[in-house]
């Protein structure tokens, strides 16, 4: 061995220690180790929305799923991964091109060419039809066919999840708005009660039972409650605007979004455990384990890279020195045969591509796992919340009756002149806290179903996108 190749001999066996592992490091979670209870989720119904029995909820959903850019981005993808299928299936057939060329040339007097064309300038001409036809002795191909056709699942679950998604947001953001329109109602409520304060204070004062100070306050208190109106109409308006977003929208369509009718205390049919078929029925999920299987099978074509390539090819056409005889018998040409390409040495280029194979397995193998920890939680998470708001629902019921009745009874004794303005205005206080904390709840509950819903899958049928129909 040289020289050069004895100071090349360690780097290139420093190049084989240090070269990544094609060997997958990480494995998928196993669906027994989540904790998943034994009962499947409850079926739920495409349009679940439905459910709160608000026609305009129904029909503003539909122009949500036609106008929003979010969805008809995902649907743009399923059609870029379709066109990425149809790419990798042409490659399976024998490719055939039409090449045609006219050159002005100096011939050489050294290269097999015999006077008068040696050492002459000529045209050259060449015109043939050629056939290349790759032979999948190794499924190299049909590895990538079936790699595209798994991306084009995984791209329509992402499009089923961003449909989900948008869908619930929808819903959520229309019950936000609601509660917008309930908040606006206490404030209003708030106002007619403040004015009949200051004129019972009014009234007071004109007797002589109540002081200059107890009359200021009353009117701060009003004063401070059509401040609440106004920002509440603030925030009913910018609700309205969220909503025209979603739909894709703009200001056109404000005046046409009137007042939800939604009856929040619909309960939706949704699980109290962790159902069984949680990871069977989310789209995010089946998109993830789709990349799992459209990057296994990247990684067994980039392992057909390691043996030969056996190509057919075959052309005929015409050849001749001179255009004039390009087409004539005496310049036809065809030829057929097999042609082979094996690997020998690259520096370990293929190896590193199975490499890089094996890493996006292991990285479509995580983004799964995380999805599914994900899912697991968010889940667990909304079964929590619910739970816990219909208890505190129960018990703010409650509180709202007896400050509903505290106020009027303070507001009585008030009137009699049995007791003075404090506890009155106390009572209002609380009242007003009640009222605001009960319709913060009750949205609150309903959006909370809403992500439960989402979390195990909402309406989404799975069957719909099955591989059968990317074929």
């Amino acid at each position: 061995m040289g020289k050069v190749g004895a100071s090349l001999l360690p780097l290139l066996l420093c190049g084989c220690i240090a070269a990544p592992p094609t060997t997958p490091q990480i494995a998928q979670t196993a669906p027994q180790s989540l904790g998943l209870g034994d009962a499947a989720a409850p079926h739920v119904q495409a349009d679940w929305w439905t459910a709160f029995h608000d026609p305009q909820l129904d029909r503003l959903m539909a122009q949500v799923q036609q106008g929003n850019p979010s969805l008809q981005a995902a649907l743009a993808r399923i059609r870029a991964a379709q066109a990425e299928l149809s790419a990798a299936r042409a490659v399976d057939y024998p490719q055939v091109s039409l090449d045609a060329s006219a050159e002005r040339e100096l011939l050489s007097n050294a290269f097999g060419y015999v006077a008068p064309y040696g050492g002459s300038w000529r045209w050259l001409g060449d015109v043939q039809a050629k056939m290349y036809w790759t032979l999948d002795f190794w499924g190299k191909q049909a590895a990538l066919i079936d790699r595209a056709r798994s991306l084009g699942v995984a791209a329509a679950f992402d499009a089923g999840a961003a449909r989900q998604a948008l869908a619930g947001s929808f819903v959520q953001t229309y019950v936000a708005l609601l509660l917008t329109w309930q908040n606006l109602d206490i404030a209003q409520q708030t106002v007619d009660e403040r004015q009949a304060i200051l004129d019972l204070t009014q009234s007071r004062v004109d007797m002589g039972l109540e002081n200059e100070a107890s009359l200021e306050q009353a009117r701060a208190l009003l004063a401070m409650a059509r401040i609440d109106v106004r920002r509440s109409q603030a925030q009913r308006d910018m609700g309205i605007h969220a909503v025209a977003a979603l739909m894709g929208q703009g200001a056109a369509a404000w005046p046409a979004i009137a007042r939800p009718a939604a009856t929040l205390e619909t309960a939706l049919t949704l699980p109290e455990k962790l159902p069984a078929d949680l990871l069977a029925r989310r789209p995010d999920i089946l998109a993830a384990q789709a990349r799992i299987q459209a990057a296994a099978r990247g990684r067994d074509a980039a392992q057909a890279d390691f043996y030969p390539n056996i190509d057919l090819r075959a052309a005929i056409g015409f050849q001749s020195i001179g255009l004039d005889s390009l087409f004539s018998a005496d310049a036809l040409t065809a030829g057929v045969g097999p042609a082979l390409h094996l690997p020998m040495f690259d520096a370990g280029r293929i190896r590193a591509h199975y490499a890089g194979a094996t890493a996006d397995l292991d990285a479509a193998v995580a983004d799964y796992n995380g999805a599914v920890s994900g899912a697991v939680r968010q889940a667990g998470d909304a079964i929590t919340q619910i739970a816990s708001l219909s208890d505190q629902r129960g018990q703010q019921q409650l509180a709202l009756d007896s400050a509903g009745r505290a106020f009027t009874l303070a507001k009585e004794r008030y009137r009699l002149g049995l007791s003075g303005q404090i506890p009155m205005l106390t009572a209002e206080s609380t009242l007003l806290s009640a009222r605001q904390q009960m319709a913060a709840l009750l949205a609150q509950a309903a959006s909370q179903r809403v992500t439960l819903l989402l979390a195990v899958g909402g309406g989404f049928e799975a069957d719909t996108m099955k591989e059968g129909a990317y074929d």
